[in-house]
């Protein structure tokens, strides 16, 4: 398989849990402003699973535009990570609709925690791959936010039973931790494209 083709089904899968999770949010029952607040839990779960997809989504790209070989290990890896981002919208509802209620919101923790075990091992395959770039596994050997991340996702599942709240604000922190760009991957990139004559 082409990293196009794994990339276009990556596209598609991440579009449609992003199309199931947007079904989820329903209008008000009312048109008054007092009819908005009730929504706040739900939207706010949906704010977070976006973000958190779009981290996936972006990371995931640079990784592929990254490496140069797709073997049977890497689609079994990525179909792995699909699989557990494929439960987003089941977490996400579950959060929004019960007001961040504790055991959600540690389930919908546990959900992110697989999903980062996962995209580990799809790393890992892929700085495996037979054939692939040196400078793929060197780039990748640094990754301080994806250790860091998982961790953060183990601590908040107890810290949900407790605090729910608390446990969100960790999990928002990871996407915090993501927005400061990383140049890790397009260094690669760039040094492995021929230069223009």
């Amino acid at each position: 398989m082409t990293k196009g083709r794994l990339e276009g089904f990556r596209d598609g899968v991440i579009a449609i849990i992003i199309t199931i999770m947007v079904l989820e949010l329903r209008p008000p029952d009312g048109g008054r402003l007092e009819n908005l607040p009730p929504l706040v839990f739900t939207f706010y779960s949906y704010l977070l699973s976006f973000a958190l997809l779009g981290r996936y989504w972006n990371n995931h790209h640079h990784l592929l535009q990254a490496a140069r070989v797709i073997d049977a290990r890497v689609l079994w890896a990525n179909l792995h990570l699909l699989f557990w981002l494929s439960l987003f919208p089941f977490g996400t509802a579950w959060v929004g609709q019960t007001t961040f209620a504790p055991i959600p919101v540690a389930a919908y923790g546990a959900l992110l925690l697989l999903a980062a075990i996962a995209y580990y091992g799809l790393v890992r395959a892929l700085t495996g791959a037979r054939g692939q770039p040196a400078a793929l596994a060197e780039a990748v050997g640094r990754d301080v936010k994806g250790k860091v991340s998982p961790i953060l996702f183990l601590v908040a599942i107890p810290v949900a039973l407790a605090a729910p709240v608390v446990a969100l604000a960790i999990y928002a922190g990871v996407v915090v931790l993501w927005l400061v760009p990383d140049r890790r991957m397009e260094r690669v990139i760039r040094a492995d494209r021929p230069r223009a004559r």
